[in-house]
């Protein structure tokens, strides 16, 4: 049985949605008001490295960044962010 929002590789379903919170060192709004599109276009660019990892929902608040990205589980955290 297929659930709608399922994706599958050869012998699982998943459903992996992960919400990641990136959030500077005491909040501080000055200097990341200042790099606010900077990190943002950073973070766009290291999604795309990963052809499987998909951008569901994100927002770029004052001084914190809300992403929800649906990560297969063949990737891990680490190889996520590598460069």
């Amino acid at each position: 049985m297929k659930i709608d929002n399922t994706q599958s590789l050869s012998h699982t379903s998943y459903r992996c949605k992960y919400h990641i919170v990136i959030v500077p060192k005491y909040r501080r709004m000055v200097i990341y008001n200042r790099l606010r599109r900077d990190i943002i276009e950073i973070l766009k660019v290291l999604i795309q490295r990963k052809p499987d990892v998909r951008t569901i929902e994100g927002e770029a608040c004052p001084d914190h960044i809300h992403m929800l990205l649906e990560i297969p589980p063949n990737i891990c955290y680490q190889k996520l962010w590598d460069i």
